[in-house]
């Protein structure tokens, strides 16, 4: 059984011209048992980060109609128990979320895909592989993800899936690309609320110019990328603190 429920204390998007972004209400907040109020999950300073995108896009243009429209998805029989206790906890939070549904584990794939959804984030990596396979564009979120700034959303695209394959990896739409590309062009080089960067571990720094120029025609131009020519990629991806990755495989 699916339901939804329309958050009726925040404006409304346009569906068919927003990037509908969908979170699991898991990683959004921390359940409890006898919690009338969650707490912060993995998944809020990147909830904060999309809000403060689409505040900034609205002050450079009060009639911007390509905004983040953001849903939480809820699998989990016990937390869709307390449903009320999601939608309270994101009101209380003032998270900008349009829309709360509920489904089963068997359906959640078909609710993305009746909510136009463009980008699916989650922590667990079987949710994330079963919505990348019915093509919605996913990541997978991790405790690194809780350390990414919630004032700037930080993209991170593996340059060597993207050499490797020659197209963007199979969890990435190439609407989900033209949209977010699109949105970073609203916003000046410095000073952005939304920023791109690229790792490229295997190769020189030609395979990373490569990389960025194969990015670039694609209408993702990248503000800050890395070249570690066999490096490992661990120390670099620590400090770059970004909310997720897009790569070949749904990883952290």
């Amino acid at each position: 059984m699916v339901s939804s429920v329309e958050n009726t204390q925040v404006k409304q998007k346009d569906r068919e011209k927003a990037l509908v972004v969908a979170i699991t209400s898991s990683a959004a907040f921390e359940t409890g048992q006898n919690d009338d109020v969650y707490k912060e999950g993995v998944a809020f300073p990147l909830l904060q980060a999309l809000q403060r995108v689409n505040e900034r896009l609205l002050e450079e243009n009060p009639a911007e109609e390509l905004l983040f429209d953001v849903v939480l998805i809820t699998t989990n029989t016990q937390q869709q128990q307390k449903s009320s206790c999601i939608t309270s906890t994101t009101r209380h939070y003032g998270l900008d979320v349009s829309r709360f549904c509920f489904s089963c584990e068997e359906d959640f794939v078909e609710t993305l895909l009746e909510n136009n959804v463009s980008l699916f984030l989650t922590a667990s990596q079987n949710e994330a592989a079963k919505a990348s396979l019915r093509g919605v564009t996913s990541a997978l979120l991790s405790g690194q993800t809780a350390a990414a700034p919630s004032e700037q959303l930080r993209i991170l695209f593996c340059g060597d899936s993207l050499m490797q394959e020659g197209t963007f990896p199979p969890s990435v739409s190439q609407s989900f690309i033209t949209q977010i590309g699109e949105m970073r062009s609203r916003f000046s080089v410095m000073d952005s609320p939304l920023t791109f960067i690229m790792v490229t571990s295997r190769g020189d720094r030609e395979n990373g110019r490569q990389a960025l120029e194969w990015l670039r025609t694609r209408g993702i131009k990248v503000d800050e990328a890395y070249c570690l020519a066999g490096a490992p990629r661990r120390p670099i991806i620590n400090l770059i603190r970004h909310h997720f990755l897009l790569s070949n495989s749904v990883q952290a």
